[in-house]
């Protein structure tokens, strides 16, 4: 399938936010951290995780859109998608341990378990793929539409029984390695918010998938950017509305925690997300994002290889910097250092088959 420019975009995008939040975390000393200027590294910090995840949703409806356009039976989607997802999952599982065996004597055993983006992602893909195959039907635009609601609802459901589950409903019953794939509990006594739990991070990319299957009905297609620019509307309208509940007397919850496991946060995130859509889309069209060479387009190219190396060379044992013990200005070398490092590695995957037929003898 042809690639998005603006899907490319929005994934170099959230490579960006993801190097600058990791760079900073990582390497900036006790007193430099104490700068204001970490509050705003980490409040973009909470794009990436969901820019990932949403697009996969996008991405899915759209590649399952064209699956079913071309007449591929729909147990035959559901095992190319299913597959896919636990690939990703698979993928998840050996990033860990590839950061637990670079580690080793100075990360527990219990990081092995811990829930990261990728596990979630390749979850989150799976359960996708079972609602794809659920919602099949005779007609293409008649699954599509079922494929649109249903997510929607599902998106909803996981946004709603969060707070719960990460306080009074608890599934303490469960092992922790199991129950951190609920609500990210991991070795703690409470869920933690740095981590990726399928709750309620899998809303977004039903949240995604929901989108996706809009932007390809027919009427979504006939008004081109005026479906974009009704996205990015109803994102606005969309965070307007969590404002308003998060101002609301009328609390749903024993415990109320807006900024971690609140509904109206997750609105508030799908919101700014389809503003973001809105923005790459009309930049990418009408902008210059596409007039030479685009930085963001290429890494969202390769965002899962830059995604994994980046790791090693900013928290691991490979770090090119010092761990907490550097200044601001050295931090920020320290990122434009990997910026361009992950950009030429991009690069490299990219050109990786026209470089060997170049050097391939005559």
């Amino acid at each position: 399938m042809k690639r998005l420019a603006h899907i490319d975009w929005m994934r170099g995008l959230a490579c960006i936010l993801m190097f600058q939040t990791h760079c900073y975390d990582s390497w900036l000393s006790p007193e430099a951290r104490k700068s204001p200027v970490l509050i705003w590294s980490q409040l973009l910090g909470t794009f990436p995780a969901p820019l990932f995840i949403f697009l996969a949703g996008i991405s899915f409806a759209l590649v399952t859109d064209r699956l079913r356009e071309k007449g591929t039976d729909r147990r035959v989607i559901a095992k190319q998608t299913i597959l896919r997802g636990a690939e990703v999952f698979a993928l998840g599982l050996l990033f860990r341990i590839q950061e637990y065996a670079l580690a080793i004597g100075h990360a527990p055993w219990t990081d092995l378990f811990r829930v990261d983006v990728l596990n979630i992602l390749g979850l989150s893909m799976i359960l996708m793929g079972v609602l794809c195959w659920a919602t099949a039907s005779d007609t293409v635009s008649s699954a599509r539409i079922r494929g649109l609601v249903l997510s929607l609802t599902v998106a909803t459901f996981i946004a709603l029984i969060t707070p719960p589950l990460w306080t009074t409903l608890r599934p303490k019953f469960l092992p922790w390695p199991l129950e951190s794939y609920i609500n990210g509990v991991h070795i703690f006594s409470s869920p933690q918010p740095w981590l990726f739990p399928l709750f309620p991070w899998s809303a977004f990319a039903f949240a995604g998938l929901a989108v996706g299957f809009f932007l390809n009905t027919n009427s979504a297609k006939n008004s081109g950017t005026n479906a974009f620019a009704f996205l990015g509307l109803g994102g606005i309208a969309v965070c307007g509305i969590s404002l308003l509940l998060d101002k609301s007397p009328i609390r749903l919850y024993a415990v109320y925690d807006y900024w971690h496991s609140g509904p109206n946060f997750f609105l508030m995130r799908c919101g700014l997300l389809l503003f973001i859509l809105f923005f790459a889309y009309i930049h990418c069209r009408f902008g210059f994002a596409e007039r030479g060479f685009s930085p963001l387009i290429q890494l969202g190219k390769t965002s899962l290889l830059v995604y994994w190396v980046h790791i090693q060379f900013v928290y691991g044992g490979l770090s090119i910097l010092p761990r907490h013990k550097c200044s601001f200005a050295k931090a920020t070398l320290g990122l434009i250092a990997i910026f361009l490092a992950m950009l030429w590695f991009s690069l490299l995957r990219t050109n990786w088959k026209k470089l060997q037929k170049n050097n391939a003898p005559a």
